[in-house]
């Protein structure tokens, strides 16, 4: 066991908290063996009747996973480790989806990347004024993995497309509008309620759904229609030629997605509407994660990754070469190989 996430059972309530501050609680594999081991235990627990996952203290939710030991693991081992990584966390991911008992997620902070993992399968996922959730890969050559396929895709008016290319940063109140919260409450009565659901662990829904003040508005609404005009191709090249055309109309809002597309992985941002639009067509979860693990199991190893952590995260200067440059030289055969089956023998399996 790790003592960077905590758990224990308070009385009728499993509970998860993570417990690495310094790394706004990014998941390592020993974080995501220990979640599974005690929700495995709590599964045939009769005295446990819910869960609750939460962060210790800091900023965080959790901001990802280790994104420095995968860069390792490209550089130095071939992805071997980084795939075992991908593959605990994708059990994870899969085991919080199908879980038995209700689960309830307070992403109260950053949720981001592998944060999205374990909060979006949940049954309740409460949102606060500290939320900040995003899918920011493209920006460093990964792709919107944990699920990410599954969840953004079957949002409402293009929106996951749009936060799969951008990596737009979305307030509490916007993931209650999008649909990626169940619940918003103020930070300041989190504790109130983890402490009343495990009084009432039979009564989480009535809990959550007393009235708590009025969110603020959702300032996404307003971009609604421009994501969903915008967004609207699972062609990487439309998209950009639709936001050039509205933004030599004068269009600010345009301008400003196109300038941030510009930033991010070509590659990426050809995985991920692939993925979104393959994710849709799959009935199970699962089949979405052996897909998700299969192009992990590519992308980790090509030039980008490395490159955009050294960019954004190692050096912090922003400056990423990405390879291929340009979108039209990110081909479909390229495309192919990184979605293409493994051998039978190295495909993601449910445990």
């Amino acid at each position: 066991m790790t003592d960077q996430v905590l758990t224990r059972k308070d009385g009728p309530i499993g509970h998860i908290s993570l417990n690495r501050p310094k790394a706004l609680h990014a998941l390592t594999l020993d974080m995501c063996h220990a979640m599974t081991a005690a929700l495995s235990e709590w599964a045939s627990d009769n005295e446990v009747k819910a869960i609750i996952i939460d962060h210790h203290e800091g900023r965080g939710f959790c901001a990802g996973g280790d994104i420095a030991f995968l860069r390792n693991s490209a550089l130095n081992d071939g992805g071997v480790s980084g795939r075992q990584f991908f593959h605990a966390e994708y059990q994870l991911n899969h085991r919080l989806f199908t879980y038995e008992k209700p689960v309830v997620a307070f992403m109260d902070g950053i949720t981001m990347g592998g944060g999205v993992g374990i909060s979006m399968p949940a049954a309740y996922r409460v949102a606060t004024e500290n939320t900040r959730f995003a899918m920011p890969e493209t920006g460093i050559g990964l792709f919107p993995d944990v699920g990410g396929g599954w969840y953004l895709s079957r949002l409402v008016g293009r929106l996951g497309p749009f936060l799969a290319l951008t990596g737009a940063r979305l307030k509490g109140e916007e993931c209650l509008w999008a649909g990626l919260a169940t619940h918003y409450v103020e930070h300041a009565i989190v504790e109130d309620l983890k402490a009343r659901i495990t009084e009432h662990p039979d009564r989480i829904a009535g809990i959550l759904s007393e009235p708590t003040g009025t969110p603020p508005e959702a300032r996404i609404a307003a971009n609604a229609d421009k994501i969903a005009k915008h967004f609207a191709s699972d062609t990487y090249e439309d998209i950009l030629a639709s936001l050039d055309k509205a933004a030599d109309d004068g269009d600010d809002w345009a301008m400003k997605e196109r300038n941030t597309l510009g930033t991010k992985s070509p590659q990426t941002c050809k995985v991920a509407l692939r993925q979104l639009a393959t994710s849709l067509t799959l009935e199970t979860f699962a089949e979405n994660m052996a897909m998700e693990y299969r192009i992990g199991a590519r992308v980790l190893t090509r030039p980008d990754f490395a490159e955009g952590v050294r960019a954004v995260i190692v050096d912090k200067t922003n400056d990423p070469k990405w390879d291929p440059a340009l979108p039209e030289d990110v081909s479909e055969d390229l495309l192919d190989q990184i979605f293409a089956p493994l051998p039978a023998d190295e495909e993601w399996k449910t445990q």
